[in-house]
């Protein structure tokens, strides 16, 4: 069996946390988290009935946490519109929103009611539509956003050319693509925040390697079966050999989005061999991370596919 692994975190009593993705793998692990440190939760997913059985787990582990289970599909540009509408209209600060949700390497590609590529849609447009939209609480709370990239965004490139794929498909090129560009935003949001005396404090986060459902079974996403990677990759981590669990793999969003001596900017992920497992450390940024103009390009990109724009 692997070891527990843990770390500590601020009494976050009064803070309100939104993590997207919460309802099960290493969304939930953070929220759960966070939950015991004594923050509220705000956890929008998209299948409530899922969610709130997440939120009755976190209650079992931490009796009186505050959860609030919320609908949002990451997927649908109306959906961020609507639940954004309804989180702005509580007026409440937000102390630290954890854009962690995500899918990973359809088989076939797939495309979203607004037109664009699925992974492209979730994993980038959707968070990006989402934190610019909240950016009156998340100015208001001082807020720490912590975005969840993966080691993937330290391999491949963007399809600048065809960010939608919609020649020559590669389920994990587009999927590194993806994360690509979701990890300039988060250093272009610290770029704006600082030049704008926002008081945000983006980072990064990756969890390395741990068995969630990313790789698994999903019929409605084109997979009948899980994959082979997924299969090794429990056996492994169930065996603690390099790969972590899903509750070791949150602690680096974990750490990032709450420890003072995390920054903006910064890049934390797993210490261990390959960075794949162990407690959470600062690591260098990934090369395809590093380009200003390329995060500029990124942020301006998405606001012409979005149609989602900086109003505060």
């Amino acid at each position: 069996m692997p070891k527990t692994l843990d770390i500590p975190v601020p009494d976050l009593t009064g803070r309100l946390a939104l993590v997207t993705g919460a309802s099960d793998g290493v969304g939930f692990e953070i929220a759960a988290r966070l939950a015991r440190a004594g923050a509220e939760i705000l956890m929008p997913v998209r299948n409530a009935q899922k969610g709130e059985g997440a939120a009755a787990k976190i209650r079992e582990r931490t009796p009186g946490a505050g959860i609030q289970v919320r609908t949002l599909d990451l997927a649908s540009l109306a959906s961020v519109a609507a639940f954004a509408d309804e989180v702005l209209s509580a007026r409440r600060p937000i102390d630290m929103l954890i854009n962690n949700a995500g899918v990973m390497t359809p088989p076939e590609r797939r495309v979203t009611a607004d037109g664009f590529e699925l992974q492209l849609a979730t994993n980038h447009l959707g968070h990006f539509a989402l934190t610019v939209q909240l950016l009156p609480l998340l100015i208001a709370g001082g807020a720490h956003v912590t975005s969840q990239v993966s080691i993937a965004a330290d391999q491949g490139a963007i399809s600048w050319d065809d960010l939608d794929w919609t020649r020559n498909y590669d389920p994990m090129k587009a999927y590194s693509s993806s994360k690509i560009a979701f990890g300039l935003f988060a250093t272009e949001l610290q770029r704006r925040s600082d030049a704008a005396g926002w008081d945000i404090r983006s980072n990064l986060s990756h969890p390395g390697i741990t068995p969630t459902n990313l790789l698994a079974a999903q019929p409605g996403m084109g997979r009948p079966d899980d994959t082979t990677a997924v299969k090794v990759i429990r056996a492994m981590s169930r065996r603690g050999i390099i790969v972590g669990t899903p509750s070791s793999a949150a602690l680096s969003a974990v750490y990032a989005a709450t420890s003072p001596d995390a920054a903006g900017g910064k890049l934390y992920g797993p210490r261990g061999f390959r960075h794949l497992g162990g407690l959470p450390a600062e690591q260098a940024l990934y090369s395809r991370l590093r380009s200003a103009s390329d995060a500029r390009r990124v942020w301006e990109v998405s606001e012409r596919m979005t149609g989602v724009t900086v109003g505060v």
